[in-house]
This record gives C-alpha cells, sequence and structure tokens, in this order.
C-alpha cells in the first residue's frame, strides 16, 4: 500500500477517534477528513463534537463547510470528500478519514454511486396528500429502510423520495470506492457508557447550553436542531422549559450510550458485508497499536 492510500478511523461516539486520528497524522504527514454528518456546521462545535483544540497545527477537512440549517446529503459529501481526496493524493499527503456516520461511512466503504437530485417542487405538490406513513411505504418500495433518519419527519421523507425517483431519471454522477486500512476503536460497555458521561458533563461546563441558545437565537429553527443529533434536540427542549436541567443531563447520557450501542451494530453489520475491521481497544495505547498494525501491513 503506498504512502497515499487511505486509512479510515471508525467507532462509537466518545471513543477516541480524533485523537487516534490525530496522532496517526502527526507520526505519518497525514492529513483528517471528517466523516461526520454534523460536524460540516459551522457555530455547532460542542454539540457535534468536534474536539478542534486537539488537531493543533494538523489540516482537517469537512469541517466548518456550511451555516447551520442548510441542507448537506449524501450525494454532497461524496462530492465533496472525492474533491478533497484528489487533492491530498495530488500532494502524495496520507488521507486520514475519521468518523462514525454510519451511511457515510457505508457509501465509502461500499462505493455507492449517487445521482444528484434537485428540489422537484411539482412531485412535492403530488405527495403533499399523502399520509406520512403512506410516503414511508412508498419509500420501502423503492429501497432498504436502513436510515430510518429519513422516515423521523416530514421533509426528510420527502427529501428521501425525491432523490429516490429523481436518481431513476438521471444525471451528475458521484462515487468514492476507498480501498482504505480500517481501524475500529471499542470499548467495554462499562467504559464506554463512562467516557459519554463525563464527556457529556465536560461539555455542558463548556458551554453547549450557550450554543445553543445563540443558535436559537440567530435564527436556526429549532425543528432543525432537534433533527440533527441527539445533543441538539435535549437541550432545545432544556431551553424551551421542557425538561429540568438534571433530567436533560441524565436523559441525553442515557441515548447517546444507546445511539453509541446502535453505532457497534452497524459496524457489525459492515463486516458482515465484508468490510474488514482491525479493532483495537480505545483504553489500552491505541496509536502505538495502530502504527504497528499500519507498519505490519506496509511490509
Amino acid at each position: 500500500m503506498n504512502e497515499t492510500s487511505e486509512i479510515l478511523i471508525l467507532g462509537p461516539t466518545a471513543s477516541g477517534k480524533t485523537g487516534l486520528a490525530v496522532g496517526l497524522a502527526r507520526v505519518l504527514g497525514g492529513e483528517i477528513l471528517s466523516v461526520d454528518s454534523r460536524q460540516v456546521y459551522r457555530r455547532m462545535d460542542l454539540g457535534s463534537g468536534k474536539d478542534l483544540a486537539t488537531y493543533g497545527a494538523v489540516p482537517c477537512h469537512l469541517i466548518d463547510i456550511l451555516d447551520p440549517g442548510q441542507d448537506f446529503s449524501l450525494y454532497q459529501f461524496l462530492f465533496a470528500c472525492q474533491k478533497t481526496l484528489a487533492d491530498l493524493h495530488q500532494r502524495r499527503v496520507k488521507p486520514i478519514l475519521a468518523g462514525g456516520t454510519g451511511l457515510y461511512l457505508d457509501a465509502l466503504l461500499q462505493g455507492y454511486a449517487l445521482t444528484q437530485v434537485d428540489e422537484n417542487l411539482a412531485l412535492r405538490q403530488s405527495l403533499a396528500s399523502q399520509t406520512n406513513d403512506e410516503l414511508i411505504l412508498q419509500l420501502a418500495t423503492l429501497r432498504p429502510l436502513h436510515n430510518s433518519t429519513d422516515t423521523q419527519d416530514r421533509p426528510r421523507l420527502l427529501r428521501a423520495l425525491e432523490i429516490e425517483l429523481g436518481s431513476r431519471q438521471g444525471g451528475p454522477t458521484v462515487q468514492v470506492k476507498l480501498n482504505a486500512q480500517v481501524i475500529g476503536l471499542r470499548l467495554d460497555n462499562e467504559a464506554l457508557r463512562l467516557r459519554i458521561v463525563k464527556r457529556l458533563k465536560q461539555r455542558l461546563e463548556e458551554g453547549l447550553v450557550e450554543e445553543v441558545r445563540a443558535l436559537l437565537a440567530s435564527g436556526v429553527s429549532d425543528t432543525w436542531l432537534e433533527g440533527i443529533g441527539l445533543e441538539y434536540r435535549f437541550l432545545v427542549r432544556y431551553i424551551r422549559g421542557e425538561l429540568n436541567y438534571n433530567d436533560m443531563q441524565q436523559k441525553l447520557a442515557s441515548e447517546i450510550y444507546r445511539f453509541a450501542r446502535q453505532q457497534m451494530k452497524w459496524f457489525r453489520r459492515m463486516e458482515r458485508n465484508a468490510v474488514p475491521i482491525h479493532w483495537l481497544d480505545a483504553e489500552r495505547e491505541p496509536l502505538e497499536k495502530a502504527l504497528e498494525w499500519i507498519e505490519q501491513r506496509n511490509e
């Protein structure tokens, strides 16, 4: 494997992906590409777990490229990723991809080919009289419903149908197929739970509530924020007075832990789909072990 081939780091939330990616980038002279559906948004630092201070002088890509409230589709992610990877390879810089957004990871490792689909007002008007359940059934006839976020609210559901129907009519197509060395970080359940609780407490102390208040004050829709991730969903409900602070913190930590377990199930499904993942214990010198494994693979 040559010096510009990719390394991809995955793992559940709070497992230390960013720290490992930065460590590898410093040793190998690489640059980091975020595989995260929320870190693309500016001013959403604590809730999306950017850990910007960790990067230091290491360049990172696909972070802070959009304003909150803007759409960012899988097609747009692949297009931006393709462009970034081409630049890194041309400069002979090792790409180190890191993230936990399962759909993005699948798209990169399975080589999804996606077609650009613009908004179709006529289609949306034709679907306006249908219930959400009817729309979900229609979407299920077009593709498997692996990504449940597409069915959680009507705007996402309509966009998913728009994409599925529009892609059948042709248009610009983008595809990225990595042949990456894939490293996974894992912890036992109790260690993962403790990390999540500790990290959430730290981010609340660093100003997560203030971050969400500022986003709302700037005109970002509370509905959009609730749909973008657990941290923002629970913080919006706290700010609206629907939860007290202690309930918000405890329930949010529990939901993040449940989400992390779901991420691990997704990664195991990736392995069943022939994606080889080299797992490392996140609490036992993962950087040293990762470098040893990479060196062995390159011998």
